[in-house]
């Protein structure tokens, strides 16, 4: 039975992708510190095959002791975003970077890790073409920095893979609302207004069920996949934030959103994505935006103030 570690297991992807992860059959151990006290993981507790180690990834002696028990390990402990890590750089280099540094240094050749990065990595596109695994990266913001620094020491190993992936979307058990297409169905239910900066900036979109359907994917198809990274969104959703907006305007009519004429966004990523090449492998997403956002306005009646954020 193949077993698998997740770091940062009890977050947004993990509280997901965990779940799916043993009705697929799996073993799986959830390293975190649960940071935000969060209790996402709760249900998973009444199966055998799922255990739970309260720690850090940074803990290099802990790392030691419970890496050599696994087959695969999938690293999404990480400090997520511009804002937040920009709060906190030492923080973001250490778990973002070091924590996986690490991780590879313990990890045996036969070990397999999957690695999340970001998408946010190509920075700035050329005008009307798509990012591929081939483009340049050139990450302005110091998470989209740790994460490529990352992801080239995980690929440099033979044993591994990553999945650059679209800004995500979606209910989760442990929800993040500071998320773009979360925050803005959030603004729209609670608020029917949201001021943008510098609306036409666009970049791509996936949902966090798809998210976990591609780790079990990668998984499943491993020997084929391996040593190469891949873009991972909706082909479909290659979107400015004033186009995501009329996306959820179509939803919530009353929903008013304006472009201001000055200020601007901290996040300067622009861009569009191509997805061919994990499409190639036979991976095909399941939720649409639409889907995303008609869940999210139900979810967001529930939820409230900014308890479900990582800033």
């Amino acid at each position: 039975m193949t077993s698998i570690l997740v770091t940062g297991g009890a977050g947004y992807l993990g509280s997901t992708l965990v779940p799916r992860l043993l009705e697929a059959g799996y073993t799986v151990t959830v390293l975190d510190n649960f940071l935000f006290r969060q209790t996402s993981l709760a249900e998973c507790c009444a199966d055998a095959r799922f255990e739970i180690v309260r720690g850090d990834c940074r803990d290099e002696r802990l790392m030691a002791e419970i890496i050599p028990f696994h087959d695969v390990i999938i690293p999404l402990a990480a400090l997520v975003g511009a804002p937040l890590c920009e709060r906190d750089a030492l923080g973001a280099r250490s778990v973002n970077l070091e924590a996986v540094r690490t991780i590879c240094r313990i990890a045996s050749p036969q070990q397999r890790i999957l690695l999340p990065v970001t998408n946010s990595g190509y920075g700035i596109g050329q005008a009307g073409q798509a990012c591929t695994e081939e483009s340049p990266l050139r990450p302005i913001s110091l998470y989209g920095k740790t994460k490529v620094e990352a992801e080239e020491i995980v690929l440099h190993r033979e044993n591994s893979l990553s999945f650059r992936l679209a800004t995500v979307f979606g209910m989760s058990p442990r929800m993040r609302l500071d998320l773009l297409v979360n925050d803005f169905v959030y603004r729209a239910v609670h608020d029917r207004a949201v001021v943008i900066f510098e609306g036409h900036f666009k970049r791509n979109y996936i949902h966090v069920r798809d998210v976990a359907r591609v780790f079990i994917h990668g998984i499943e198809n491993f020997e084929t996949m391996r040593g190469r990274p891949y873009n991972v969104g909706l082909d479909d959703a290659n979107l400015s934030k004033l186009e995501l907006c009329a996306a959820i305007k179509k939803h919530l009519p009353n929903f008013v959103y304006l472009e201001a004429p000055i200020g601007e966004d901290p996040d300067k990523r622009d861009y569009l994505i191509s997805n061919a090449r994990i499409l190639s492998t036979g991976w095909r997403p399941v939720y649409s935006l639409d889907d995303g956002i008609r869940e999210l306005i139900k979810g967001c009646r529930i939820l409230r103030g900014n308890l479900h954020a990582n800033v």
